[in-house]
């Protein structure tokens, strides 16, 4: 397996959008479609692009996933090899790799890639297992440890960056987007603002959210993008989480909004960057959220060491699966060799002897106890050369 990565860590916003061109189901599909990939899964979210291939000849990958991040500069792009990959791949499950430390929504980001993947017949036996290790890695990261107390999300950071910042007393706010980042923002606003508004392309996904924010509070109301502007003008407080292709909101609508705190934590952003020059709006992007995030950082680094154990737990538990399924590969196909051969062999022999059939039951019997004993000490050394990574052995192996 080979991977790439693109992420918070190195890359820009509009970086990440580039590497991000097209959905993950379309991506899987672009990527299998190149030469020698069997298997492919991508992740996409705010903070990462993620792209894994699996190949006979890591060149083969290298080659796929080049397309993924196009011409991005090589120091934004990270490449890995068949065990980093899949290290990396249940670190960010975990997420030790998130922008915030221990974030749930990663977890849940994962488990949507895979079934996009698996829907655009990117899953196979190397992935299935190598995801599904990672969504149990993250799973036990969470039940086991501390690490995703406290502020746990984006959309959570976004909240608290505008209750210190700003203040959310007596502010009226609106929630643009009713996705999983914006229904975990509105879920945190509710009960915290004066007034609290919905705002989704389609009404009814944000009349159903409003049942569960908080169905007898008469301080919340719904409304669709058409309004969008008006609803700017009177908000204290706006996050927008929708991802649209087009910018939300013009620079008219901008001008006319009073003192504003804006947080754009969409990919592609919402809020065009003519905001960032309006002195009566104060606009924070994903960037902005890393001083928030740093401070949740400092206090999960405890029992971030405890989820490192579990993640090298789970690697190496997974890397003496495939070594085993690997050697078993070989295993299987040298004595399916075998016996083939020692069917050919006793074909000629009943044809030149004549033997009844207690006799060629014998001598049936003679040759499979010849072959298991011959194949019984090459495959303890198989078993052994993949417990030991000697890759040469088996593929010399393979060669017999």
């Amino acid at each position: 397996m080979t991977g790439t990565s693109v992420s918070h860590t190195d890359a820009t916003l509009e970086q990440l959008e580039a590497a991000s061109a097209d959905g993950q189901q379309e991506a899987v599909a672009s990527l299998l479609d190149c030469k020698g990939v069997r298997e492919a899964f991508v992740l996409q979210t705010c903070n990462r692009v993620e792209a894994y291939a699996v190949t006979d000849e890591r060149a083969a990958g290298r080659r796929a996933l080049s397309g993924v991040v196009g011409d991005l500069p090589p120091h934004v792009v990270r490449e890995m090899g068949h065990e980093e990959s899949l290290r990396h791949l249940l670190r960010v499950a975990a997420g030790l790799e998130s922008l915030v430390l221990g974030e749930d929504q990663i977890l849940g980001q994962v488990r949507n890639a895979y079934e996009d993947a698996r829907e655009a017949g990117g899953i196979g036996p190397l992935l299935e297992n190598g995801v599904t290790k990672a969504i149990r890695v993250g799973e036990r990261a969470r039940t086991e440890t501390t690490i995703n107390e406290g502020v746990v999300s984006l959309a959570s950071a976004a909240v608290k960056l505008a209750a210190e910042t700003r203040g959310l007393e007596n502010a009226t706010a609106a929630v643009v987007g009713v996705g999983e980042m914006g229904t975990l923002a509105a879920k945190r606003l509710a009960g915290r603002v004066d007034e609290l508004v919905l705002v989704n392309r389609t009404l009814a996904r944000a009349e159903s959210l409003a049942t569960t924010v908080s169905p007898a509070d008469a301080r919340l109301r719904t409304a669709g993008l058409d309004d969008l502007g008006a609803i700017i003008v009177g908000a204290d407080v706006v996050i927008s989480s929708t991802g649209s292709s087009e910018w939300l909101i013009d620079r008219g609508e901008l001008a006319a909004a009073g003192e504003t705190f804006l947080v754009d934590i969409a990919r592609p952003r919402d809020i065009p960057p003519a905001a960032d020059g309006m002195d009566h709006l104060a606009v924070y992007d994903l960037d902005s959220l890393e001083a928030v995030t740093e401070k949740t950082r400092s206090r999960r680094e405890a029992a971030a060491e405890r989820v490192e154990a579990i993640v090298e737990e789970e690697f190496e538990r997974l890397l003496t699966q495939y070594k085993r399924e690997r050697a078993d590969e070989v295993i299987s196909a040298m004595y399916e060799g075998a016996e083939r051969i020692k069917a050919e062999e006793l074909e000629e022999t009943f044809a030149t002897l004549d033997l009844d059939d207690q006799q060629q039951a014998t001598v049936e019997a003679m040759a499979d106890s010849i072959v298991s004993r011959l194949l019984a000490a090459p495959t303890n050394s198989l078993r052994d050369a993949a417990e030991e990574d000697d890759w040469s052995t088996i593929h010399t192996a393979l060669g017999l």
